[in-house]
């Protein structure tokens, strides 16, 4: 992965490669940049295979730091401030990072004196600094108060002269990446040089990337393809999000050629543009020929409605996980035209072994992570997706979940990961969780509690005590990812079968009428 980019910057060394907040970097600039910084870092005392706590906002400096890390041999683990204390905690302990990586607004606002008036406006940062007391620190952005004594500054670390380092070796660890799981044992991928460049080349190939396109992203695994095909990688202010701002996110397509989205964010930004028209604005131009979606499970509804707006767009649908992305890249045409039972999701990736044990799809290959990180030493050999499938050459089809498995925008959200610490909450008797699907093949996922002594016919009421007892106690319990849109009290759980198991579809429509 770390080569192919550098290879880009010489090669591509006068083409724009990167442009965010008001600046652009040229490859050759980007190349010069990340071996400074690495260099930087290697004389401050980083050694291979330490591990950075990653906190800073897409942005240029955040992808040149998070680069360069690599070519120093470390290896970076992104953390996700939102995710509770307690999540929070047990993922860094787990991760042991030998340094963080902020933003200095970051060490500002999270700060005693600040940090109060924030949590005064529904905005609980924790102590940053105080989270990894003997960690080494990185600040990038503006000099701003807060920042830890004896901080590195990217900015300074970006002027160290370059020396020769050593090579990167493919085999190092280079990304970890949190999942899902809870206080208690935390799921973590861990991803090499050689994997995550078995998966880059896929994805740069499946979307057909090349010199010079424009691409629209704040996706890791988006962008760094792109700066190996030579194209230029434009990212959005940060925080804009299309499914939150779709009128705000709509003008950064004119300087667009290409643009990645999940399917909530191109829905949202279909309908803006259906009620622009409604309301007699001028028919929207649009130079996107290549829109990639991700993240969640795309329907040909959504692709019809994308090839109405983007005419001349070419549609490419990616289906993979963390451990192993892409697993398969289809034509948003293709998909439209599947025949058959099940969803058409691609053509299996060139680097991925797809195979089908039991009706379950089953993969491995270059791009498969190699471990999770709680399960050190044992190393991945393969991974049991818990999907359904069928394979037809190397066409993909889905077929349903073996898992409990829950979807909402790009989050996996394994219920069995849950309901069992839900259920261990005082009060609760027993407890569910499912998802309601909604227009654009999303779920809205409900916990339904069962209170202690209630009784059986007691109706699903998201008002009752005891659900909002649980909706208040889960953000310091569970993944901020899974973190329900709605929780219910109700009487009992419905069930089948002799082993009476919880029959989640009689339990979706009990609780559907109460999801908005």
């Amino acid at each position: 992965m770390l080569e192919a980019v550098l290879a880009a910057t010489r090669e591509h060394a006068a083409l724009p490669a990167i442009t965010g907040g008001g600046r652009t970097l040229h490859f050759a600039q980007l190349g010069e940049r990340i071996e400074r910084t690495a260099t930087g870092l290697a004389d401050a005392g980083m050694r291979p295979g330490d591990r950075v706590a990653f906190s800073v906002r897409p942005s240029v400096d955040a992808v040149v730091l998070a680069l360069a890390v690599c070519r120093a041999g470390g290896q970076i683990a992104f953390v996700d401030l939102g995710a509770g204390p307690e999540l929070l905690a047990a993922r860094l302990a787990l991760a042991q990072p030998q340094w963080t990586a902020a933003e200095s607004l970051l060490h500002l606002v999270s700060a005693p004196g600040l940090r109060r008036i924030a949590r005064s406006r529904g905005v609980d940062l924790p102590a940053y600094r105080e989270l990894l007391p003997n960690a080494r620190h990185i600040v990038t952005g503006r000099a701003l108060p807060g920042a830890p004594r004896g901080a590195l500054r990217l900015d300074r670390l970006a002027r160290t002269a370059p020396r020769a380092l050593p090579p990167a070796d493919p085999a190092a660890d280079a990304l970890l990446i949190f999942t899902s799981g809870t206080t208690g044992e935390p799921k973590t991928v861990l991803h090499t040089l050689a994997s995550l460049g078995a998966g880059l080349a896929d994805i740069r190939a499946g979307l057909g990337l090349e010199p010079g396109l424009r691409v629209l992203t704040d996706q890791l695994m988006i962008g760094l393809p792109a700066l190996i095909a030579g194209s230029h990688w434009t990212l959005p202010p940060a925080g804009l999000d299309p499914a939150a701002s779709p009128a705000r996110y709509l003008p950064l397509l004119g300087a667009a050629d290409a643009i990645f989205a999940s399917p909530a964010g191109l829905d949202a930004m279909l309908r803006e543009l259906d009620e622009r028209r409604a309301a007699g604005a001028e028919r929207y131009e649009s130079a996107v020929r290549l829109i990639a979606l991700g993240g969640a499970p795309v329907l040909p509804p959504l692709i019809e409605r994308a090839l109405t707006r983007f005419p001349d767009a070419r549609i490419r649908c990616v289906y993979g996980m963390s451990e192993i992305l892409p697993v398969a890249i289809a034509d948003g045409a293709e998909k439209l035209h599947a025949s058959g039972e099940g969803d058409y999701v691609g053509r299996v990736a060139s680097s991925v072994d797809a195979r089908i044990d039991d009706g379950e799809l089953v993969l491995a290959g270059p791009g498969l992570a190699r471990a999770y990180v709680h399960e050190l030493p044992r190393e991945l050999g393969e991974v049991r997706t818990g999907d359904l499938a069928r394979i037809d050459g190397d066409r993909l089809t889905l077929l349903g979940r073996k898992k409990d498995m829950l979807l909402r925008g790009t989050q996996n959200i394994y219920v069995g990961l849950y309901e069992p610490v839900i259920a261990s909450l005082p009060g609760v008797a027993d407890a569910a969780m499912v998802g309601v699907p909604d227009a654009i093949g999303d779920d809205r996922v409900v916990v339904a509690v069962v209170p202690e002594g209630a009784p059986e016919d007691l109706p699903a009421d998201p008002a009752h005590p005891l659900a909002r007892r649980v909706a208040a106690a889960l953000p310091g319990l569970i993944d901020h990812g899974a973190l329900p849109d709605l929780v219910v009290a109700i009487g009992a759980l419905p069930r089948r079968g002799r082993m009476r198991k919880p029959d989640r579809g009689a339990l979706v429509a009990l609780v559907a009428p109460h999801v908005s």
